[in-house]
């Protein structure tokens, strides 16, 4: 990956933020560099990315992409709660695109709005999905069932947030809740139709896919 990328990308501090283990000292994309090997790998026509603070993921999620020689683009689905970053969609293209990203489509809706669009009933295949919205065991829940049945033969899936329990200031000290995802990745676990890894870095990334059918 180019370096001058990276210090573009760090140059913007909330980018260096939100539990993905970066660092700007040393150009460290941490466990973003997890995210865009994913995309080099597998090479994902169609990612969808639930929730970002500011871009991080779908961002290295699109960079990969787009540093393949196959087309592909990112679904961004965000209803910007915490403030209303999101709720632009000139200014999203302008931010996106001075990182030299034109396929990132951002969609100012929570999962439960836009499962009842028409873009949701147009998306197929998808080979990436990472989840990173609202971070309760039911949110977490949601958003892979929705889109579980879409899931490509092969599709990654990434859990962030998904290792620990505690307490989130992000919508105001007056709306406190719990992250919960842990508990619902120790539901998934008892599926004996996936395989599924932790990386115990901050408060954690699983990645999960679907074993095929004569591995079950």
């Amino acid at each position: 990956m180019d370096e001058n990328w990276i210090k573009q990308l760090f140059s913007q501090h909330d980018l260096t933020r939100m539990g993905h283990a970066q660092r700007k000292d040393d150009l460290n994309l941490g466990l973003g560099w997890l995210y865009y090997a994913i995309t080099r790998i597998y090479k994902p026509k169609t990612c969808v990315c639930i929730g970002s603070w500011r871009g991080f993921v779908p961002m290295l999620l699109a960079k990969g992409v787009t540093d393949n020689i196959e087309d592909g683009n990112v679904t961004f689905i965000d209803p910007s709660m915490a403030d209303d970053f999101w709720k632009d969609s000139e200014k999203n293209d302008e931010w996106f695109g001075s990182f030299g990203l034109n396929n990132i489509e951002p969609h100012l809706y929570t999962t439960q709005d836009f499962v009842n669009t028409e873009m949701y009933n147009k998306l197929d295949s998808i080979d990436l999905l990472f989840v990173d919205g609202y971070h309760t065991r039911d949110q977490a829940k949601f958003d892979f069932e929705a889109f579980e049945p879409k899931l490509s033969e092969n599709a990654i899936v990434f859990f962030h947030d998904s290792l620990k329990k505690k307490p989130s200031r992000i919508y105001g000290k007056d709306n406190v809740y719990q992250y919960s995802v842990v508990d619902y990745i120790d539901e998934l676990k008892q599926r004996q139709d996936l395989q599924i890894f932790d990386f115990p870095v901050l408060n954690g990334v699983t990645i999960l896919r679907k074993l095929p059918c004569e591995d079950v």
